[in-house]
C-alpha cells in the first residue's frame, strides 16, 4: 500500500469518525433545539398573558391618580374651611376676652357700691344693738333702784 492509499483510508476514517461525531452530537442538540422552541413558547405564552395584565395594572394607576387628585382637591377644601374656623375661632377668643373685660369693670362698678350698703348695713345693726343693750341697762338700773327705794322704806 502505497502512501497515497493510506492517506486516503486514513482520511476515510478520520471522515467516519467526524460523522460518527455529528450523529453523536446530533441527539443533543436536538434536544436542545426542542428545550429552545419550549423556552421560546414559554416566554409568548408569558408575554400574552401579561400584555393584558400591565394594561390593567396601567388603568388602575390611572384610577389612582384620578382618586388622589380628588382627594387633593377635598384637601384643599378642607384647608379653606379650617382657615375660616381658625379666623371664626380668633373672633371668638376676642369677643371672649372683651366679655371678660366687661364683666370685670361691671363688677368694681357694682362692688364699691355693694361694700357701702353692706358697711351701712353692718353699722345700722350695731347701733340698733347698742340701743337695745343700752335700754336693757336702763331698765335693770331702775329695776335695781325701786327695788332698793322699796328695801330701805319697807326696812325703816
Amino acid at each position: 500500500m502505497d502512501a497515497g492509499e493510506i492517506g486516503q483510508i486514513a482520511a476515510l476514517v478520520a471522515a467516519g469518525a467526524f460523522l460518527m461525531l455529528v450523529l453523536v452530537m446530533a441527539r443533543p442538540i436536538w434536544r436542545l433545539g426542542n428545550t429552545v422552541d419550549a423556552a421560546t413558547r414559554a416566554i409568548n405564552d408569558i408575554n400574552e398573558r401579561t400584555a393584558p395584565l400591565l394594561t390593567n395594572m396601567n388603568v388602575t394607576i390611572e384610577n389612582v391618580n384620578t382618586a388622589l387628585g380628588q382627594v387633593h382637591t377635598s384637601l384643599d377644601g378642607v384647608n379653606i374651611q379650617l382657615a375660616k374656623i381658625d379666623t371664626m375661632t380668633g373672633h371668638a377668643q376676642n369677643v371672649t376676652a372683651n366679655v371678660a373685660n366687661l364683666a370685670t369693670v361691671i363688677s368694681a362698678a357694682a362692688a364699691n357700691p355693694l361694700v357701702k350698703v353692706a358697711a351701712f348695713g353692718y353699722g345700722v345693726r350695731r347701733a340698733a344693738a347698742a340701743r337695745r343693750s343700752a335700754e336693757q341697762e336702763r331698765e335693770v338700773r331702775t329695776t335695781l333702784k325701786q327695788q332698793r327705794r322699796a328695801s330701805r322704806r319697807g326696812g325703816r
